[in-house]
């Protein structure tokens, strides 16, 4: 745990010292599987509150037919902007095309067909 806590810190030192943005991701502890509502949220990262604190943004991405399978919104999945430190937070939904593993905004979800790529 403590390594993790020193990576992030690092992470965190080197992205204001280059001026680039580090973009790392993390697994979500179980405590996400034993809530009725299982959307995501900062204090479900994995390990160590360091990362929640370190990070600028934070995002999770949630699809309720995942754990639902009669769930009303089908292929529908939130991003998640749980924290945003100079911005809003809120949830975006957008509709997920499976087969071309692709995000559309909601309502173009049945208005506008994927569109093979030439080969």
């Amino acid at each position: 745990m403590q390594e993790l806590s020193e990576i992030s810190r690092k992470l965190k030192l080197m992205a204001r010292k280059l001026g680039v943005c580090v973009v790392a991701l993390s697994q979500l502890s179980r405590a996400v599987e034993s809530r009725q509502d299982k959307r995501p949220m900062p204090s479900d990262l994995r390990e160590t509150g360091q990362l929640e604190q370190d990070a600028d943004i934070i995002t999770f991405l949630y699809r309720d037919d995942y754990y639902d399978r009669e769930s009303e919104n089908k292929n529908v999945i939130e991003i998640i902007i749980a924290k945003q430190r100079n911005g809003p937070v809120g949830i975006i939904g957008l509709a997920f095309i499976k087969e071309f593993s692709k995000f559309v905004d909601l309502e173009r979800r049945y208005s506008e067909r994927p569109q093979q790529e030439a080969r």
